[in-house]
């Protein structure tokens, strides 16, 4: 039984051991590439903002509109690169946060632009997603860990 007891405490400090590295730099990843596209999408398409403005919420819907495209555009563009890096993360995520809830208020849900049929879904999951960059950070693979641990000295 202490066998077991044992090589279950090992395998537990095993994986969280790998966790304090791998799943944050995995969120990062899948983010930085899903706002990335949408960016690049963006910056190559037309503006489409006047069609919707009056559907974002306040303070949103008081910004000109080619102010919010570029915004928004570049919000997604830089925050993905941002991710990448894991550099200023928690900012990033915190602002991807601010956009992704913006675009689920007046895109998504019920706008037609859905990927799934009730609109809420794929908003959602970024939300969630991007929720344990802002609270616990980039993980140890990144650029925010290697400042941290030379000017704070307190990084996990």
């Amino acid at each position: 039984m202490n066998f077991i007891i044992d090589l279950a405490c090992k395998l537990v400090a095993f994986l969280n051991w790998f966790g304090k590295w791998l799943p944050q730099l995995g969120l990062r990843l899948l983010l930085a590439w899903e706002f990335w596209e949408s960016g690049v999408e963006k910056y190559r398409g037309a503006n489409w903002f006047a069609d919707i403005q009056d559907k974002f919420p306040y303070p949103f819907n008081q910004v000109p509109v080619e102010l919010s495209w570029k915004l928004v555009t570049w919000t997604e563009l830089a925050g993905a690169a941002l991710l990448v890096l894991g550099l200023a993360t928690r900012f990033s995520a915190l602002s991807l946060i601010i956009l992704d809830v913006v675009a689920w208020v007046s895109v998504h849900a019920g706008n037609g632009y859905n990927v799934c049929d009730n609109g809420w879904k794929l908003p959602l999951i970024f939300l969630i997603m991007l929720l344990p960059l802002l609270f616990s950070g980039p993980g140890r693979l990144s650029i925010d860990h290697l400042l941290c641990k030379r000017y704070c000295g307190n990084c996990a």
